[in-house]
């Protein structure tokens, strides 16, 4: 085989080479993506009915739509980065517009990226077991003194 025909082995080694030397998981873990709630309910209905109807998760952004023309740019932000999926993550909620599957704090806020677990149903690809250090990036001191509410850290929807 002519060296020409072979312009493609050298990189698609080096790719194998270095799949072969992540964690378990790590690479994956980077090629997953924000699919939104919707998507979570043919496999998961119970879940996904009790979430759509009894967490305040499920509809975090209505406030934040209310008060947007309100808000400056960074104050905006700070809402949405609790208040939206994937914010500032790559896939992630981008408008209400563009990204409206994304628009309010659903599944995947908790349990991560959901579009490699969507399309294998692999447990191992999704974040099953949470903790409460898993909240505090919302549910923090901070947060809780700025708006006066007590995190209801076992009352997920599910």
């Amino acid at each position: 085989m002519p060296m020409e025909s072979r312009s493609w082995l050298l990189p698609a080694l080096c790719s194998l080479a270095f799949l072969c030397s992540c964690p378990p998981g790590a690479a994956r873990a980077e090629e997953a993506r924000y699919v939104g709630t919707a998507a979570c309910a043919g496999c998961h209905p119970t879940q996904h009915a009790a979430f759509v109807k009894h967490s305040k998760k499920a509809h975090a952004s209505d406030n934040v739509r209310l008060m947007v023309k309100k808000l400056s740019p960074e104050e905006l932000a700070g809402c949405f980065a609790c208040h939206v999926t994937g914010y500032g993550k790559p896939g992630g909620f981008t408008s209400f517009e563009a990204t409206p599957g994304l628009a309010d704090a659903g599944c995947e806020v908790c349990h991560g990226p959901g579009s490699i677990h969507a399309a294998s149903g692999d447990p191992a690809a999704i974040k099953g077991k949470l903790a409460v250090a898993d909240c505090q990036d919302c549910h923090n001191e901070s947060r809780v003194r700025a708006f006066g509410y007590k995190p209801l850290l076992q009352a997920g929807a599910h």
